[in-house]
């Protein structure tokens, strides 16, 4: 049986120390905790940390309902938190392929002079080319 390419699973975001940085649990998938300065920063860490938990694996989990993590964790914030598990395969394979360019000559020779890496910078180019 195939894996999804999307999973969602609920998410404790604790502030026990109510200091404003929060821990990012999933009863779920144990062993996978990330944390953030703040809730919105914790809600952007909790994706990546939920995908690298899950990439290894050969089955998913059973997602638990919310509603019930929220009864155990009162005090906390539970939200569900969603992984495109595809991306996540994809960006894990970080093989290199070779690609040839053509650039004008005087960029090339401005670029030799100053010691640019042309595969980092295309690499770089292209990851926020494609952030949109």
């Amino acid at each position: 049986m195939a894996l999804p390419d999307y999973v969602v699973y609920p998410a404790i975001f604790d502030d026990q120390h109510h200091d404003g940085n929060y821990t990012v649990t999933f009863p779920d998938v144990p062993d996978t905790v990330t944390q953030g300065e703040t809730l919105t920063a914790a809600f952007k860490n909790a994706p990546d940390a939920l995908a690298i938990a899950l990439l290894d694996r050969r089955r998913y989990p059973q997602a638990t309902d919310p509603k019930v993590v929220q009864v155990e964790h009162p005090d906390a914030v539970v939200s569900l938190v969603g992984v495109d598990m595809k991306r996540a395969r994809r960006r894990a394979d970080n093989r290199t392929v070779r690609k040839n360019v053509t650039v004008p000559m005087d960029l090339a020779e401005l670029a030799k002079k100053r010691g640019i890496n042309f595969s980092r910078t295309l690499a770089e180019a292209l990851e926020l080319k494609l952030e949109d």
